[in-house]
């Protein structure tokens, strides 16, 4: 049945779909995370019962898609033994130690935090509340620090030597490898990723919401929560994102000539190809819509710079230009719909309407999934565009693979597909049935804190208790 099956392909589709699912959850809890950070923050110095109740809110939706993204993560370091044995052994003294000290420093105080910020908020004092869901807020940062660190190494090499074996080992300090030269660019656009994915979710939901009962606090507070994020993160993304590009030109110019589509090198000038079908085959992109010189005012900041095109390169080198193509416009495109939305709601807020307009609750909700949508397109033109390699430049991608079985990796690729969606997708629809669910009108005062977990002893309370009568 899987004979004329190719088993390199299989495994890459296998490792493409679950990481693929595993990154929409950490993108999410990420930004949920920070988020029920300064929901308890602004709770304790304002003492507003309405950021209590979104807390309690959003904190039992974050714990399902932190489950669900460590059990989906568990799946991805087996992969590099079963599918990728090659790899791991070649790039394993690099690439080992970085996930070694994501669980160390990252995991563990996220683990270690998470009972008390989930279980611990009646049981013990408020500020130790906040400060374990500070920690687990600082973990999901640290473990994104470390999984793109390994990630950007894979992407720009550096501070490696080859021994004997063949292996990458490290060149002495590690910080090179560490903050390799694509690292800061990546890891920065990343978390502002992650924000706007958590950003569009709340506004989506503040907006469901509102547009059944305006008079709702919860709704009201979220709503506005996420358009801030939305105005004032979206434009440092796209700013972030130009230097990313940047970077990448300088040290991957293949990938982003395949995201650009330019197949030819513009000695005057390069344009900017919006829209078209390009073709490996043939070499050139097809139904063109193009800006004369504004690629080169883009990529080099002068509209009449040279830019090279990918028949510069070998065509062994290529990436599969289409799908880089079209996945970089799906990430630019919702970006700027999240920029519209933003602007939008600034328009809103300073006409006084930003509870009432309720096509801009709309847009909100439609764009609810666009997070996602783009940090995944943005991973899809990152892994994708990096081809045909997995230490770019140094190892292909044909040569890092186990020997494999098709029938084996497409039996065990059935599998994942089955299982993730039916375990992964109920997760999800449990997420979706809590968000539905309006958050309590009221405002409520703070829990109350038991005497021992706030520190005060009984006798302590009984003198205070005796005081006040007097």
């Amino acid at each position: 049945m899987f004979e004329n099956l190719d088993a390199v392909i299989l495994a890459r589709a296998q490792f493409a779909f679950t990481v693929s699912f595993h990154f929409i959850f950490p993108a999410f809890s990420i930004g949920t995370a920070s988020y029920l950070m300064v929901l308890e923050g602004l709770w304790l110095k304002t003492g507003n019962g309405v950021y209590a109740n979104l807390y309690r809110y959003w904190i039992k939706i974050f714990a399902i898609a932190f489950g669900m993204g460590v059990v989906s993560g568990v799946v991805m370091s087996y992969q590099f033994g079963t599918n990728w044995s090659v790899f791991s052994t070649k790039a394993g003294p690099v690439i080992g130690p970085l996930m070694a000290y994501e669980v160390l420093t990252a995991f563990f105080l996220e683990a270690g935090f998470l009972g008390v910020m989930l279980f611990g908020m009646n049981k013990v004092g408020k500020r130790l509340h906040f400060f374990a869901t500070c920690m687990v807020a600082l973990g999901t940062l640290i473990s994104a620090t470390w999984i793109i660190s390994v990630n950007s190494w894979m992407q720009t090499p550096a501070g490696y030597a080859i021994n004997e074996k063949g292996q990458f080992v490290p060149a002495g300090s590690w910080l090179p490898i560490i903050f390799n030269p694509s690292f800061p660019y990546r890891l920065v656009h990343t978390v502002i990723g992650a924000y706007l994915t958590t950003a569009m979710v709340v506004g989506a939901v503040g907006a469901w919401h509102l547009l059944r009962d305006r008079a709702n606090p919860g709704a009201r507070k979220m709503f506005s929560m996420a358009m801030w994020m939305a105005a004032l993160l979206t434009p440092i993304q796209i700013f972030v994102g130009d230097a990313h590009g940047l970077n990448t030109l300088e040290h991957q110019p293949a990938k982003v000539l395949a995201m650009e589509g330019h197949y030819e090198p513009s000695p005057n000038g390069a344009s900017l190809i919006l829209f078209g079908l390009p073709s490996n085959e043939t070499a050139e992109v097809h139904y063109k819509i193009e800006v004369p010189h504004l690629g080169s005012l883009i990529l080099k900041h002068d509209p009449n710079a040279p830019l090279p095109g990918l028949s510069d390169f070998p065509r062994d080198q290529w990436p599969p230009v289409p799908i880089v193509f079209w996945s970089f416009r799906i990430m630019v495109g919702l970006g700027f719909a999240m920029l519209g939305l933003g602007l939008w709601s600034l328009l809103a807020r300073w006409r006084g309407a930003l509870y009432d307009w309720s096509w801009l609750h709309r847009a909100s909700i439609a764009l609810g999934p666009s997070g996602f949508v783009a940090v995944l397109a943005g991973w899809v033109t990152t892994e994708v565009g990096r081809q045909p390699f997995t230490v770019y430049g140094l190892l292909r991608t044909s040569e890092s693979h186990s020997p494999l079985d098709a029938a084996a990796v497409a039996t065990s690729l059935i599998a994942f597909i089955v299982v993730y969606f039916s375990a992964f997708g109920a997760g999800t629809y449990y997420m979706l049935r809590m968000m539905a669910k309006p958050p309590q009108a009221g405002e409520p005062e703070p829990p109350k804190i038991p005497q021992r977990a706030a520190g005060i002893t009984p006798a302590a309370a009984v003198a205070t208790s005796t005081e006040r009568k007097a």
